[in-house]
């Protein structure tokens, strides 16, 4: 059996190692909240400017440990999203097979 392994084409929709660099399109909390737009100070105040924070996606601004967002419950400042990891590598194993 012979083995390949090869990088796995990035998705917007996952995310690698803390999820800094995602910029995929998921805008509900890991608790059902939809996110607050990142150019909105309603319902909380925050001091993040939406240079590069888009709409009210889950971003990972300040390197926490995974994408998160500020809620539009006045209940619930803010909360972790559920965004999937990437596979880091796609294995292609092929059996060669000998005449």
């Amino acid at each position: 059996v012979l083995c390949l392994s090869l990088f796995h084409a990035p998705s917007e929709e996952c995310m690698h190692c803390r999820g800094e660099d995602y910029k995929g399109k998921i805008s509900v909390t890991e608790n059902g909240f939809t996110c607050q737009r990142w150019d909105s100070q309603i319902p909380h105040n925050h001091g993040f400017f939406p240079t590069f924070l888009e709409e009210n996606y889950c971003r990972n601004p300040n390197a926490d440990s995974r994408p998160w967002c500020y809620t539009s419950s006045p209940s619930r400042r803010w909360d972790y999203c559920s965004i999937p990891r990437c596979s880091k590598l796609l294995y292609l194993c092929l059996k060669v097979v000998k005449k």
